[in-house]
């Protein structure tokens, strides 16, 4: 699992590996990440399936219970079959801005 961490937001993302290993290894590093916002690159899955965005919905919201933001980015989903609830953008210069967007928010009171 590798860790790019840029200010107050760490992307998370891994190469050749299974969805469920992945997961494993996120719930792992989970404490050292929970105080960032947190963008998970699925680049490197060549198909994902709306169960398998699905499978991050815990993760998403006991880090929105904390006021941080955590955004999955891939393009091979339809966002339209996605919950509101969990956050999916196609780019991470989009994850970025939705994070930044989320923490004017907060900022507001919003």
């Amino acid at each position: 699992m590798i860790f790019n961490k840029e200010g107050t937001t760490t992307i998370v993302f891994q190469e050749k590996i299974s969805l469920s290993t992945f997961m494993e290894n996120l719930r792992k590093a989970y404490p050292k990440l929970k105080h960032d916002n947190i963008v998970v690159n699925l680049f490197s899955f060549s198909k994902l399936t709306t169960n398998d965005i699905l499978e991050f919905l815990d993760i998403s919201n006991t880090h929105k219970k904390s006021n941080k933001s955590f955004v999955l980015v891939t393009n091979k989903v339809a966002y339209n079959e996605i919950p509101e609830e969990i956050s999916v953008v196609p780019t991470i210069q989009e994850a970025k801005d939705l994070i930044e967007m989320e923490e004017i928010e907060r900022d507001l009171g919003i």
